[in-house]
């Protein structure tokens, strides 16, 4: 069953998240940072690093939403990113914060769809996605497509919600998940199916090694998933050989 933001409407999936995001993209860092308690951040350091390995020049985001990650990928010292989103809300803002910091140079944001992503073959050095493979209409298309446009011996990185297992953590974040967070989004985004989507999404989400079948399926190699945070989220990582 296909998991969408607004139940009563008749668009699809990809529709219904563009729309989401752009009725939350002016509050979108805000609550990010307030429903991880900043932890946020620190995920997406780790996940960063994971590419450090292949050294990448080029670089995709998927999913960019306002770059966040892609100006954390900055540390990396490539020389240039480009970032796509199906949300030009998010785009937007997403370019505002890159001309305050000045780095509209060294990070471009494109409005593109994950699954039909508007470049040629063996483009990019690495591609990253946080938060976002969950919002994808079709995984398996989207992530093949990922693959098509990666260099030989480059790398794929994603990071994701997932869910704990362990008691009590497993109790404690349902709990929140389903009790304290949609209540919080909806009270600051204005947005009351929004943060109603986000645990459902990440309920449905194929986590740990259901999702590495994907990516071998996609034709990724040398897979790897690191759960973090009690296993809250995890990174995931493959190359394509």
């Amino acid at each position: 069953m296909t998991v969408v933001p607004y139940k009563d409407r008749k668009e699809g999936k990809k529709e219904q998240i563009a729309d989401m995001f752009d009725s939350i993209s002016p509050r979108y860092d805000l609550l990010n940072r307030l429903l991880s308690g900043g932890i946020d951040i620190y995920w997406r350091k780790k996940a960063v690093r994971k590419l450090a390995a292949v050294q990448p020049q080029l670089i995709l985001d998927i999913a960019t939403g306002t770059a966040d990650l892609a100006i954390e990928a900055l540390s990396l010292n490539p020389q240039k990113i480009i970032g796509v989103d199906i949300s030009e809300g998010m785009l937007a803002f997403g370019r505002k914060k890159l001309e305050k910091m000045g780095l509209q140079n060294k990070i471009e944001l494109r409005k593109g769809d994950s699954e039909a992503l508007p470049f040629e073959n063996n483009t990019f050095d690495a591609a990253m996605v946080s938060f976002g493979v969950r919002n994808f209409e079709n995984l398996d298309r989207g992530l093949s497509d990922i693959y098509r446009v990666l260099k030989p011996g480059s790398m794929l990185m994603v990071l994701e919600f997932s869910q704990p297992t362990a008691f009590p953590i497993k109790q404690l974040y349902e709990f929140y998940s389903l009790h304290i967070l949609p209540k919080i989004g909806k009270l600051i985004s204005k947005d009351a199916s929004a943060y109603d989507y986000l645990p459902e999404s990440v309920k449905a989400f194929p986590y740990g090694e259901s999702f590495l079948e994907h990516m071998h399926r996609a034709g990724f190699s040398q897979t790897q998933c690191e759960p973090l945070t009690f296993g809250i989220c995890s990174i995931y990582t493959g190359k394509k050989i």
